[in-house]
């Protein structure tokens, strides 16, 4: 058995090789990656939902967009929410992932939270990935693994977010922000 480096925290950039059109220029933040599989949720998902439509109590904390986000191709009836906290400890109802970023218990009443959430992001569903499977997308050349930022969670234009992640990279990954988004009438 290959040892699993561990790439929670990390975000996964779709190549433009990428065929699979649930990822199509997605960044997707990994939430739990190990030995046993991969779970991530994508931040570049927006859809016409409002939060207060199916999630009532959050809609007051959520970030601009202030809508639901399409996690990812499973359990599209299941939400998460992923917040940015500032400091070293974060509230009741709050697990940290990596660094700021941690999930919010849902469950929990926001007014728990409320006086330390950052920003706030729902997302509907998730992406996931059985052991070996996400590595092997790696090794094939579908994902480029890149550092996060907090602020790639609560950005305000998300639809931005594949180009800006690719962007600030310092190597030739900054090209490929470039890549035309159909490369058939180039």
């Amino acid at each position: 058995m290959t040892q699993v480096t561990s790439l929670t925290g990390r975000l996964l950039v779709a190549t433009p090789a990428l065929s699979d059109p649930n990822f199509d220029r997605a960044v997707v933040l990994l939430l739990d990656h190990d030995e046993d599989g991969s779970l991530g949720v994508v931040l570049n998902r927006p859809t016409p939902v409002d939060v207060g439509d199916i999630l009532e109590p959050w809609a007051d904390f959520a970030g601009t967009p202030e809508v639901v986000f399409q996690g990812g191709p499973v359990s599209l009836d299941a939400a998460l929410g992923v917040a940015v906290i500032p400091g070293e400890e974060g509230p009741l109802g709050w697990r940290r992932v990596h660094g700021a970023i941690g999930l919010v218990d849902l469950d929990a009443p926001p007014e728990v939270l409320a006086a330390e959430l950052g920003s706030l992001r729902i997302f509907a569903g998730y992406a996931g990935w059985a052991a070996g499977q996400l590595e092997e997308e790696v090794s094939e050349g579908a994902w480029y693994v890149v550092d996060s930022e907090p602020g790639d969670v609560s950005t305000p234009e998300p639809e931005g977010l594949w180009r800006s992640v690719l962007r600030r990279q310092r190597n030739e990954l900054a090209m490929v922000a470039t890549y035309p988004d159909d490369a058939s009438l180039n």
